[in-house]
């Protein structure tokens, strides 16, 4: 009987305390599950970059990468299980697999059916060309942190190294200045190499090109011969800012407007040429990012002064049609800042695709709410056909459609210099991860 009763008290208390926690994690999977499959259906689990695979032969289902995601709602329990529930807002932070207890974690390029282009580097970041390295962007890693960790690491590297033999100008030639470029060049003044930098537009990388006030998703990093940064959010004119201050109080001097045109590899010396000058280096850096040149759509009358590819002061507009064509948080945000910020604007959004991918859920909220305002239109599944003095032709769906036009913005991604890097003999690899 003191059995039973035993029993039945413990049976009791966990119908207590057990069955309200376990019909809450159900809901909360069944949340999950529902939030998945709209995301499939939409178009929007496909993840644009870096992103976690879950081995669920490993997968213990503690959490952990749930709560350590700094995005938010990218990952969730299902049937015991992580999962990607929302992987088009993943931007490769990597906190999961690091909190993850068991290592079920591993970040990966591409999916089953989408491949990324990446040329191959080794550990220390250099390519199979010896003496060349690739940092940031350019091979895959375009957070601001993890460029820094790049860009320093790699010099590090370079300046354990013996002197190679040959002759040179420099120790290192660095090209590019983004986050990347700009962390490596901090490390060769640290070392004391003998270096240069050069930048063809001005130094800061994409961000640059971002809107006004754009919120720039950053994390603490470490900067070399600066300090530590301790912000986890900065719009764009703080980020510039930042560097600004960076290169003031270390004396780095990047020579910007000067442009890569070729570089060479012979008996162990390289030499650049540049529109300025030609140089000699044991070693070169490449942290020119993926953007490369603005994609073009390659459609009569792209040539015409209206048509840009970058928004810097979306004000400036005013009383007019605009053209927007991309489907990437680029493309949103700018179509979003000239319906709202500009006055008596119109602007139609021209995307080829069937959603909005790869652009973050407040993205597209806030150009849908300019939409139901009637400040602007989204055209799926079109294309430009046409770009005229004060018209458009577009492709929607197999029809042809004129609307008025003023201005164009085309944000179609930018070409990875695949052939320059084939020129170098660099090797690149197609990858294709786990869906």
């Amino acid at each position: 009987m003191d059995s039973a009763i035993i029993w039945g008290v413990a049976a009791l208390l966990i119908l207590i305390f057990v069955g309200p926690y376990v019909r809450q994690m159900r809901r909360r999977e069944e949340r999950n599950r529902q939030r998945r499959e709209m995301s499939e259906a939409a178009g929007l689990n496909e993840p644009p970059s870096l992103h976690p695979y879950i081995d669920p032969e490993i997968c213990l289902g503690s959490g952990a990468c749930v709560t350590a995601c700094p995005e938010g709602d990218i990952l969730g329990l299902i049937e015991g299980r992580a999962a990607l529930i929302h992987a088009s807002r993943c931007v490769g932070h990597g906190q999961c697999a690091a909190a993850c207890p068991v290592g079920a974690i591993t970040l990966v390029f591409g999916t089953a059916r989408r491949g990324v282009d990446i040329p191959h580097v080794k550990g220390d970041f250099e390519t199979n060309v010896p003496g060349l390295y690739i940092v940031g962007e350019l091979g895959g890693m375009g957070l601001i942190r993890n460029a820094i960790r790049q860009g320093r690491q790699a010099v590090d590297g370079i300046a354990a190294q013996p002197a190679p033999a040959g002759n040179a100008e420099f120790d290192l030639f660095i090209i590019g200045a983004g986050p990347a470029g700009i962390a490596a060049s901090l490390s060769a003044l640290q070392h004391r190499l003998r270096f240069r930098t050069i930048e063809q537009e001005e130094p800061g990388g994409a961000a640059r090109h971002y809107p006004r006030q754009k919120v720039v998703m950053t994390e603490p990093m470490d900067i070399p011969l600066y300090g530590k940064f301790t912000h986890y959010q900065i719009a764009k004119e703080e980020l510039i800012e930042l560097w600004e201050k960076v290169m003031a109080k270390t004396g780095l001097e990047i020579h910007t407007g000067e442009r890569a045109l070729d570089v060479q590899h012979q008996d162990g010396v390289f030499k650049i040429t540049t529109s300025q000058g030609e140089y000699t280096s044991h070693r070169v850096v490449l942290a020119i990012g993926r953007r490369g040149t603005p994609r073009k759509l390659g459609v009569p009358g792209e040539k015409l002064a209206k048509v840009a590819y970058h928004l810097l002061e979306p004000e400036r507009f005013n009383d007019s049609q605009i053209l927007v064509v991309g489907g990437g948080n680029s493309a949103l945000e700018a179509a979003w800042a000239l319906a709202c910020q500009g006055r008596n604007n119109h602007v139609v959004v021209a995307h080829r695709g069937q959603a909005f991918d790869r652009a973050r859920p407040e993205n597209r909220q806030r150009l849908e709410e300019q939409c139901q305002a009637g400040k602007a239109q989204i055209h799926f599944e079109t294309v430009v056909r046409e770009i005229r003095e004060q018209e458009v032709v577009l492709d929607c769906q197999g029809q042809e459609r004129v609307v008025p036009n003023d201005q164009v913005f085309i944000f179609a991604g930018g070409e990875l210099p695949t052939e320059f890097l084939h020129k170098l003999g660099v090797s690149i690899e197609r990858k294709f991860g786990e869906a």
